[in-house]
């Protein structure tokens, strides 16, 4: 049977960190951010955290990947109070491009409705 743990712990963990940016971070590059997927590794030794930004801009998307990094430790540190795990994973943030996509995929749609 196949152990799901690491994917319960990724549950966790996204609703953990998304609490933590919205009531403990106080840097206003991080307020926009939402977290969309949490991918933890089987050992519960890292975790790489998918985020989304609503701005396009690239000055706003490299702010916000600065705070995030710049926050890193108080966000790790938060999780480790919260959850009852024997280590805290590393954390490691990126941005989530399945969004980006999903908007391109569908303005190519309305494009070709707008064709016809």
């Amino acid at each position: 049977m196949a152990n799901y743990r690491d994917r319960r712990v990724g549950q966790e963990i996204m609703r953990e960190v998304n609490d933590i940016l919205r009531k403990r971070v106080r840097d206003p590059r991080v307020q926009d951010i939402t977290i969309t997927d949490v991918r933890v590794t089987g050992d519960l030794q890292q975790a790489t955290i998918y985020y989304s930004l609503l701005s396009d801009l690239a000055s706003d998307q490299q702010k916000a990947q600065q705070g995030l990094d710049k926050a890193k430790g108080l966000i790790r540190k938060e999780l480790g109070q919260r959850l009852t795990l024997y280590k805290t994973p590393e954390l490691i943030f990126e941005r989530d491009e399945s969004v980006q996509y999903g908007n391109h995929i569908d303005e190519l749609i309305r494009k070709l409705n707008q064709g016809e």
